[in-house]
This record gives C-alpha cells, sequence and structure tokens, in this order.
C-alpha cells in the first residue's frame, strides 16, 4: 500500500507535472500564472500587474513573492529551493560557488525565455556592492532543474510560475523588480546566535534594510555609500518612525539575547543546502532530475557552538521583594522567635566603655599576659620568669 502524501508535498506535486522533457514546450515562457496563485491576489488586495518583489533566504531555503496592495506590499507565496550551493555570506569572486546575498535588481534585459535550464532570470550580480568589495562572477540566476553553481535552482515547474509572476509584473510597468537575498531569516534571535561569525558586520547591513521592509511594507531604495549599503527613508512620516522603533526594538532584543546567555553558533556546510520539502519528495521516489552534488546535503546547516549557552539569573522584581520582606510573609525575618533587626535594637550602654579597637597583634594578648604574669610576681603568688620565659614574654610584646 503506498504510503500517504501531505497535502504539502501533494501542491509540489502539481508544480513537478512540467518537470518532464515533454514540459519544455515552445510556449513555457508564455504560461500563465496559475489560477491558485491569482485567488490569493486578489484575496490580498493586489493583481498580476502589480509591482512583484522576491525575497530569498539560504539557511531556510526559500524564496518569498511579495506583490505591491493599497498599503503596501503583501506577503503572497512562499517556493521551496531545491539547491543552492556554498556557505552562509556573500559570494566573493568567479567560481567560489557562493550563491550571492545582497539587494538586486531585475529589469525585463535579464529574463532568458530560452534558458538551458527551463526558465530563469539573472538576479544581477555583482551589484555596486560587490564591485565595491572586488566582487567578481556574473550569470548568478533563478533557474529550473535542481543543480546549483551559485545559483537558486528551484525545479522546472515551480521556476516556471515564479517567471510568469515576474513576467507579468514587468509586463505591468514595473521597470526592474527587486531581489533581496538573506543568509537566513533576519531575526533577532537568528543575529544573536551568529553575533561572532566573521560575516556578522555584512548581516547587519542587511538587516537594516530587512527591518525597514519589514516595519514600511515598501520597496527599498539602495544604494552604497563609502562601500556599504544605504537606505533612503520613507516619504511617508508615519512609516519612517515605525521604522525607527522596529530597529530599536530589534537592536534591544539582540542585546537582550547576548547577555541572557544565547549560545553563539556558526552554520556550516559541506556545499549548501535544500529545502525539507524537496528532500522528502525526492526520497519517496520523486524525480527533479539531476541534483548537484547530493552527498553534501548529508552534512549541511551543521550548528558549530562558538560560544556556550548560560543560565543568567533574572533579577528579582521590586514587587516581589517588597511582598517577601513584608510584614505579613512567612520569610520574613522578623517572624522569627527572638528576631530583632538592628536598625530596632537598643543602643548598648556599654559600648564608650570598649575603648580603641587593637590594631595589631602585638597590641593584644601578649601584652595582657605580660602584664598578668608581672602582676602575679609583684604578690609573690607566682615565681619571677628567668632566662627564656623572659625572652620569650619580651618577643612577644614586641610583635
Amino acid at each position: 500500500m503506498p504510503l500517504p502524501i501531505p497535502r504539502s508535498l501533494a501542491a509540489g506535486l502539481v508544480l513537478l507535472t512540467a518537470c518532464g522533457p515533454s514540459a519544455a514546450q515552445a510556449g513555457k515562457a508564455d504560461a500563465p500564472i496559475p489560477a491558485a496563485t491569482l485567488a490569493l491576489m486578489a484575496q490580498k488586495g493586489t493583481t498580476a500587474a502589480a509591482p512583484v518583489l522576491f525575497r530569498a533566504y539560504k539557511k531556510e531555503s526559500e524564496i518569498e513573492v511579495w506583490k505591491k496592495g493599497p498599503a503596501g506590499y503583501v506577503h503572497i507565496k512562499t517556493f521551496p529551493i531545491c539547491r543552492w550551493s556554498g556557505q552562509l555570506g556573500p559570494k566573493r569572486k568567479s567560481g567560489d560557488r557562493q550563491t550571492p546575498e545582497g539587494f538586486y535588481a531585475v529589469p525585463k534585459r535579464q529574463m532568458n525565455p530560452n534558458s538551458h535550464y527551463y526558465l530563469s532570470f539573472d538576479v544581477g550580480y555583482p551589484n555596486a556592492y560587490d564591485r565595491a568589495h572586488g566582487g567578481t562572477g556574473s550569470a548568478v540566476m533563478v533557474h529550473g532543474i535542481c543543480s546549483s553553481m551559485g545559483c537558486f535552482a528551484m525545479t522546472d515547474g515551480t521556476v516556471g510560475e515564479i517567471y510568469a509572476i515576474a513576467r507579468e509584473a514587468l509586463n505591468g510597468g514595473q521597470a526592474a523588480f527587486q531581489f533581496q537575498s538573506y543568509p537566513f531569516r533576519m531575526s533577532a534571535e537568528n543575529m544573536a546566535r551568529h553575533r561572532t561569525d566573521p560575516n556578522i558586520a555584512f548581516w547587519r547591513e542587511l538587516k537594516a534594510g530587512s527591518d525597514r521592509f519589514e516595519a514600511s511594507r515598501e520597496e527599498l531604495q539602495v544604494s552604497v555609500v563609502v562601500g556599504r549599503y544605504a537606505f533612503a527613508p520613507s516619504r511617508d512620516p508615519a512609516r519612517e518612525a515605525a521604522v525607527a522603533t522596529y530597529r530599536a526594538i530589534e537592536e534591544a532584543r539582540m542585546a537582550a539575547l547576548a547577555e541572557s546567555g544565547e549560545p553563539a553558533v556558526r552554520t556550516t556546510y559541506s556545499d549548501g543546502g535544500q529545502h525539507a520539502f524537496w528532500a522528502a519528495y525526492t526520497a519517496r521516489g520523486g524525480a527533479v532530475g539531476d541534483i548537484s552534488r547530493p552527498e553534501a546535503l548529508a552534512y549541511a546547516g551543521q550548528e558549530v557552538v562558538v560560544v556556550p549557552g548560560h543560565r543568567v539569573p533574572r533579577p528579582v522584581p521590586e514587587s516581589v521583594w517588597a511582598a517577601w520582606g513584608g510584614a505579613e510573609s512567612g520569610l520574613a525575618l522578623r517572624q522569627m522567635a527572638g528576631f530583632v533587626p538592628v536598625y530596632e535594637r537598643a543602643p548598648d550602654p556599654f559600648g564608650a566603655l570598649a575603648g580603641r579597637l587593637r590594631a595589631r597583634y602585638g597590641d593584644g594578648l601578649p601584652s595582657l599576659l605580660a602584664a598578668a604574669l608581672r602582676d602575679a610576681d609583684s604578690a609573690g603568688g607566682r615565681p619571677t620568669l628567668a632566662g627564656s620565659g623572659a625572652g620569650l614574654i619580651a618577643s612577644a610584646e614586641r610583635l
């Protein structure tokens, strides 16, 4: 009896119906957006012709589709990545197998309806930031099949839908759509966990852009200033205030997580990763074509602990301390039999007679002992100490 197929996996099987050689028909680049996706757009108040924006996350192996609506960009759906290559971190040079990270623009001329990988578009690497840091390479694509050497490989059926969504937005008048690529979802938790990674300064720049989009839901206006990403403020004062508030909260959360003992890790890969959906699908015998370096997937996403986690005791709130020390609390010291706080005790009537405190050992016991022996000798009660005994007393008095 065949194993039951989860609904999420069944949805992916629909995408794969176009993955075989028979799907490479002449009209593949003009295939319509699926009706179900158009219905999602309508539910969110947007259309196929409205501007589009894509957000990719390498660690999670996902690409999100966002469309512009009346109140800003809205999330439409998320596609699983079948294969990406390299490690977390930016692409530096041609041939390093790194899938890039950053903010890219894709005009119509970068769409490729005649791709050797079913359909594709060039994300635009290297951009101005990459060139400012000496980045080399070209032809980094979002394409079909499941083989990557620095690209986002989506399978044929999936890239067909992505291509159609991008095509309709460009045909609707969008000059170029934005493609945002991140190492992982830019949450405070992920940033705190990767705070010791060599790429953390670069990732903080990416997070500034990600936070701005999350708070404003506006397409980022990106520039490069002195080798760093810069983002133009929103023209809407309310949205800009929301960005400032969001950024402050995220910065505080990152600092709090580090101080509270969150472990610091490095996430390593033999050569990139794959979404769990495609791993499950191929494990059941599903066909996605050739998978690049499948043996490397066994070592994908290994976390190496750099700074072990530890628990930091939380401070006891003042209100709790007050309750513990209250007169009615069973934990209060004043409830113990015979206990009187120092500040409520009567003054010691003999305190003034205590005299000065002994500052040295020689001011104490040896002097008292010598005096007592002299008094006994004067009264005839004891024999006079002589020789070594007298020397011992004299030595003790010098201490």
